[in-house]
């Protein structure tokens, strides 16, 4: 088996994500015309909306990722599509927790971002705080490092997959 390259992992995500897009039009018809007053939870207090996001959104689509790259699925839809898989080091299918501390940081800069803009929407007119422009400048470093290993690396393997000790290969 040889490394899976950057494009065909990122025809593998854009799969997914259609999978993801289908699931939030999903959650947008249950919190706008089916159950209206979860609306009110999204707005509310700044730690209820996040924690309403979070498990509306957050939770279950890394839980997709998650489970569907273990060795309970062997990939997810669109990994399975362009026939690719998240291994261990040895090449063999990942197991579950495995898979749930890697798609966390995949996540990792996703999940911050939620969490600088449900901040920055209930900052108002006051001064931008410095861990606030701390936080948004780690969103962005973490994502070139991402972007940037999986391209440069000799195995296309992302800073992500290093330190959960996966890649992905072509099988």
């Amino acid at each position: 088996m040889s490394s899976a390259g950057v494009w065909i992992r990122l025809k593998a995500f854009t799969l997914d994500y259609i999978l993801v897009f289908l699931y939030l039009c999903f959650i947008l018809l249950v919190t706008t015309v089916l159950v209206p007053g979860l609306q009110n939870y999204f707005t509310g207090p700044l730690g209820i909306a996040q924690l309403t996001g979070f498990l509306l959104v957050t939770l279950p689509i890394s839980l997709y990722f998650a489970i569907g790259d273990s060795a309970l699925f062997n990939g997810t839809f669109g990994k399975r599509k362009m026939r690719i898989q998240a291994v261990d080091r040895d090449e063999r299918p990942i197991g579950l927790l495995r898979s749930i501390f890697r798609i966390f940081l995949k996540f990792l800069p996703w999940e911050l971002s939620h969490f600088l803009v449900y901040r920055l929407v209930h900052l108002g007119e006051g001064e931008f705080p410095l861990y606030l422009m701390l936080i948004g400048g780690l969103i962005y470093l973490l994502i070139f490092a991402y972007i940037l290993s999986a391209i440069f690396s000799k195995e296309n393997r992302s800073l992500y997959d290093r330190l959960s000790g996966t890649k992905v290969l072509q099988i």
